[in-house]
């Protein structure tokens, strides 16, 4: 293909909807467009003039898949703009829900969406229905993985999608510890389900090597998806409240999508387990290091496919996290929210979902209402960077692959981004347009 246009109009079957347009000359790769048609849903304009206790609630109907991220993201946008100290139990607790989330989203996307890549099929649908298939093994495996996971939402915060429980200041009932000892006993069951999927994603040789920046969260006394300073791979850090200062914001004309380079490069970025885990891996639990050490070798990496492998440490570090908590977490059962008078400030909440930072910032007057929120979101950030891996593929690629080679290839490398539009993009369509 010397010259011409490849048209992707729609990514089916996403949260969301995105589109790709390339276009060709001379076997070059003149214009790439990844387009993200989501319409604003205007939730940030919604909460305005509501109560500060009602938002958070609200704001974690963003997302069906990692609610969680965003209510707790919300909910420490509000508490810093409240002055509001969680307590040691409520934070543990949080910990807690957030690794039972991690557990089940990552299984998600490595299950579903990125292993029929791996085993060279459309769907899960086409996995052979026989017990000693592989792939037979590891889907059935994610159902135990997930289950767990959705279980300690359940007993943590009520729910693993839009969870009741959590509030501005803490909880409004807390867990039953008696149900722990269950926890326990099906976490250490999957330990083993879970480093069959580490292995199987290590062995994947799915590559592209692009070495793009990095922006991650970093807690220097644990790996942590909820509290720490903001870095980049450049070294440089700053605090959750001054994370805009490290981003410059594009306008993406013909994306419904704003992008985001790094102010001081200037350079497009990667937010996501890969950045985690490449910049983090020395703060990973201690059982999690040990057991997954010949598989953290090839950290850092620079192959954007290592996504993949990096969300599956993950989920064996949310395992052993999630077994430490509950084996020493002691539950005073009196505890309730912190409260306070309601004041007029601005607050920032930082966390790591699961594709990566998420930033949540409310504005709040004297009478507990909201003013003003924002919301920036992984994707976002990862825009540009998907952009120009998908642009260096298509030059790699065009003189050697055929149209439908093309396509798979192109739907890997967004699936291995796991945006919000990623999901089950093996149906992706493209009309190719020659000129």
């Amino acid at each position: 293909m010397h010259t011409g246009e490849i048209t992707i109009d729609n990514i089916t079957k996403i949260e969301g909807s995105a589109g790709l347009k390339v276009t060709i000359e001379n076997a070059q790769v003149k214009d790439l467009k990844f387009i993200i048609q989501d319409y604003r849903r205007f939730y940030t304009d919604a909460v305005k003039g509501k109560p500060v206790v009602a938002v958070p609630a609200f704001l974690s109907r963003i997302c069906g898949t990692c609610s969680v991220a965003h209510l707790f993201a919300s909910l420490k946008a509000i508490e810093q703009s409240q002055g509001i100290e969680l307590t040691v139990q409520a934070k543990k607790l949080r910990r807690l829900a957030y690794d039972g989330l991690m557990i089940r989203d990552h299984a998600l996307h490595l299950y579903f969406f990125v292993l029929p890549d791996v085993l060279g099929l459309d769907s899960i649908w086409d996995i052979p229905d026989e017990a000693d298939n592989l792939g037979h093994v590891l889907l059935h495996d994610s159902y135990d993985i997930k289950r767990v996971g959705t279980e300690i939402t359940n007993v943590v915060i009520g729910a693993a999608i839009h969870a009741p429980v959590p509030t501005v200041g803490g909880f409004l009932r807390n867990p039953d510890p008696g149900k722990f000892a269950d926890l326990i006993t099906k976490l250490e069951a999957i330990r083993p389900q879970v480093l069959r999927g580490i292995k199987t994603f290590f062995e994947w040789p799915e590559s592209l090597i692009r070495n793009t920046d990095y922006m991650y969260l970093r807690n220097d006394q644990q790996f942590d998806f909820l509290e720490g300073d903001i870095l980049n791979s450049n070294g440089r850090r700053t605090s959750q409240n001054e994370f805009l200062s490290f981003m410059e914001k594009i306008i993406v004309p013909y994306s419904q999508s704003e992008g985001y380079k790094l102010s001081d490069t200037h350079k497009d970025y990667l937010v996501g387990a890969l950045p985690r885990i490449n910049f983090n891996k020395d703060l990973l639990n201690p059982r999690t290091a040990s057991d997954a050490a010949q598989y953290l070798g090839v950290f850092p990496s620079h192959n954007i496919h290592h996504n993949n492998l990096a969300q599956a440490i993950e989920l064996l570090q949310c395992v052993d996290d999630a077994l430490d908590i509950l084996r020493t977490i002691q539950i005073d059962p009196q505890e309730k929210p912190v409260r306070k008078p309601p004041q007029a400030g601005t607050g920032v909440g930082v966390v790591e979902a699961p594709r990566g930072i998420l930033y949540h910032r409310a504005t709040v007057d004297e009478k507990g209402m909201l003013v003003d929120y924002d919301v920036i979101v992984p994707t976002s950030q990862n825009q540009i960077a998907i952009e120009n891996d998908l642009k260096q593929y298509f030059n790699e690629n065009l003189a050697n692959k055929n149209e439908d080679e093309l396509r798979l290839g192109a739907e890997k490398i967004v699936r291995a981004y796991d945006p919000c539009m990623s999901c089950s993009t093996n149906f992706l369509k493209i009309d190719w347009i020659f000129k």
